[in-house]
């Protein structure tokens, strides 16, 4: 009986040793395909030699010469972390138009005022009018608190906005957004692999909520926040306060870790630290559900009626003009 054991136990451990090799071998890979500067061929020469090194290796745990075949793994995957570590995020790249510039903010006593707030004019995807501007906005005066969803696939995946109402009819919305450059095109398994920077973006919403309802034709819901005004004011310089580190020191962005909800969240934890870590808050399509069950929405009728009301499709028709108030019902 202990003879039988002690082989399953190292049955066991030669399986768990192949399957982390496995997962070692193909995270390289995408590694190399995501951050090799040697254009497609170059990228795809080498993924052709990272792939028969790793069947070598893979191929050799079933033989006397997995020892070998190890080490040469070990120095290998040394190699690769060590090249991985050195690769760090910029703030200087081609970007693409849409996110050239990332807010800043100064303060002063209730005044705030921002900087590279995008009001852009959208006609097509790519046929648009750029317009950066600086916009003041009182801190007294902030009245409500919005969280937009926006759908274009995957029910269980969506882009997290958060638009802020000023007393004078305004509305600033904050969204953290990949930062591609001009040739780049948004891919969440390069999320995974340092391919996009992360940039805090504010805008009007004729400009960022419009251009997902009317112009990429994605599904957008809009839900009111429940939040008092001194959270509210905590809220807004929390993201400024994210805004001005992001112009100051890039970070990378990450499809689970560091994305446009995770931000959110993490804010919303740094205001109330009993806020309760959900699979929802990763899979950001569910998070109506759990901003219900927390009472950050209303939750007076079924979740399914209230994500019902939500959606603003049918009221975004039209242009820029008195966008905020039509998809309000105003």
């Amino acid at each position: 009986m202990t003879t039988i054991f002690a082989s399953m136990l190292r049955f066991t451990g030669r399986l768990l040793f192949f399957l982390v090799l496995v997962l070692c071998f193909l995270w390289g890979g995408f590694a190399l395909w995501y951050q090799l500067p040697f254009g497609e061929s170059g990228r795809i020469a080498v993924l052709v030699l990272w792939g028969a090194f790793s069947l070598f290796v893979l191929a050799a745990e079933f033989t006397r010469k997995r020892r070998f075949s190890r080490l040469a793994a070990g120095i290998a995957m040394f190699a690769l972390f060590a090249w991985w570590s050195t690769i760090k995020p910029s703030l200087t790249r081609d970007w693409a138009p849409d996110v050239a510039h990332t807010v800043t903010a100064t303060i002063n006593g209730n005044q705030v005022t921002l900087h590279n707030v995008r009001h852009f004019d959208w006609r097509t995807i790519t046929d648009f009018t750029l317009r950066w501007e600086t916009d003041t906005y009182d801190l007294d005066k902030i009245e409500t608190v919005d969280l937009f969803l926006s759908y274009w696939g995957s029910p269980a995946i969506a882009h997290t906005l958060v638009s802020f109402g000023f007393a004078d009819g305004r509305h600033v919305v904050f969204s953290a957004e990949i930062r591609k450059t001009r040739d780049e095109e948004f891919s969440e398994i390069g999320g995974f692999f340092k391919e996009f920077e992360l940039a805090m973006i504010a805008a009007d919403e004729s400009d960022i909520i419009r251009l997902r309802t009317n112009i990429r034709g994605e599904h957008v819901y809009r839900y009111p926040i429940r939040i008092d005004p001194a959270a509210a004011r905590a809220l807004f310089l929390l993201y400024l306060d994210t805004a001005n580190r992001l112009a100051k020191k890039a970070e990378f962005y990450n499809t689970i870790t560091t994305n446009c909800t995770t931000v959110v969240f993490d804010m919303a934890r740094t205001l109330n630290p009993g806020f309760p870590l959900d699979y929802r808050v990763l899979l950001s399509g569910y998070l109506p559900g759990y901003l219900y069950d927390e009472g950050l929405i209303a939750n007076g009728a079924p979740l399914a009626d209230i994500e019902r009301q939500a959606a603003i499709g049918a009221r975004a028709d039209g242009g820029p003009i008195g966008y905020s108030a039509r998809i309000r019902g105003e």
